[in-house]
């Protein structure tokens, strides 16, 4: 049974599909196609991995659905590896073996490395997150602490000076003990890019709501609420919105204030 669209059985028509795979450089998983994967340590959930070092980023992203009595009690994390969560819709437990906090819908924890993440689901309807792990890239004199928040608490940025773009910043920009941060970029209808970026970070984004074009190295290719895209280094990268009746936008990572290695 696909993840998301729970189909079994044969379909009518011609089997079809809008995934793009181009390993190290960029992805497009729509979400009719994902499967259901199993990680231990989460019980009664639907968990689909999306990016990972198998298609060429440095973190892993998944996708869960927490049904009733959904929880990862083991432990999300390991040594030297810092996780983020995200809650498109619901509610969940998070805590960090000290603490508990219980986010709603646009609500998110980011925990440093070192510092396990149990999750629970808080409501008895099914919870939808985002979820991502990456080793951290230490730097002398600084480090990461914990982020608690609401995307509904903060305040939007316009992008780059326009009207119809907004951004989130989910984690500190000024901070140095950070090596990743995590936005929030919306498109009203007909909103777009300023230009097609071309850059050293890498980028794994969750489409929460919306229709649009992404151009991923040049292809532009239709996107939709459900569907990933990861982009790699130096992929060029932009988005028109199309639709109606709501916003284009998505949660996205994003790899920042270190200098690369050679």
């Amino acid at each position: 049974m696909g993840y998301k669209n729970g189909k079994t059985g044969y379909r009518d028509g011609l089997l079809e599909s809008r995934a793009v795979i181009k390993r190290d450089n960029y992805a497009l998983l729509p979400h009719d196609g994902l499967v259901k994967n199993v990680v231990p340590g989460f019980e009664n959930v639907s968990l689909s991995i999306l990016g990972s070092p198998k298609l060429g980023a440095t973190f892993v992203d998944y996708i869960i659905t927490f049904h009733e009595g959904g929880q990862n009690k083991r432990g999300f994390g390991e040594e030297g590896v810092q996780t983020f969560v995200y809650v498109i819709e619901g509610a969940l437990n998070v805590s960090d073996g000290e603490e508990t906090h219980e986010l709603t819908s646009g609500g998110y924890v980011y925990l440093p490395a070192g510092v396990t993440m149990y999750l629970e689901n808080a409501q008895t309807e099914d919870t939808e997150v985002f979820l991502y792990k990456k080793r951290y890239e230490p730097l002398e004199g600084h480090e990461a602490h914990k982020v608690v928040g609401n995307i509904n608490e903060l305040e939007a940025i316009e992008y780059e000076d326009m009207q119809d773009v907004l951004l989130w910043n989910l984690l500190p920009t000024d901070d140095l003990g950070f090596d990743m941060n995590f936005h929030i970029l919306s498109f009203e209808t007909g909103g777009s890019h300023g230009y097609i970026e071309t850059h050293v970070q890498e980028h794994g984004a969750y489409i929460i709501s919306g229709q649009g074009m992404y151009n991923l190295d040049n292809e532009w290719m239709p996107v939709e609420k459900g569907d990933y895209i990861f982009m790699g280094a130096y992929c060029p990268q932009a988005a028109y919105a199309v639709g109606r009746g709501e916003p284009l936008s998505y949660v996205y990572s994003k790899d920042c204030n270190r200098d690369p290695k050679i």
